[in-house]
């Protein structure tokens, strides 16, 4: 597994964490996971794969990547 592999799997287990407590909730939940615990380089690499096109990011995930993008740095 390629360390974007392993990002985007992650991205996706924090996502499915949180899948139950509804859509918008997970969103949220999920892209605040990220900024709180991911380091700014694997934050970096996971929107390059989302802008590449590759992320393979499941639907709550990829909103929630698409909503920490255009976001000040943290």
């Amino acid at each position: 597994m390629s360390t974007d592999d392993h990002l985007i799997y992650m991205a996706n287990q924090i996502a499915r964490n949180f899948a139950a407590s509804g859509v918008e909730a997970a969103i949220k939940a999920t892209a605040d996971h990220i900024t709180a615990f991911w380091d700014p380089r694997m934050k970096a690499r996971l929107f390059a794969c989302q802008a590449k096109g590759e992320a393979g990011l499941g639907d709550i995930a990829a909103a929630a990547v698409e909503r920490l993008q255009g976001q000040p740095a943290q």
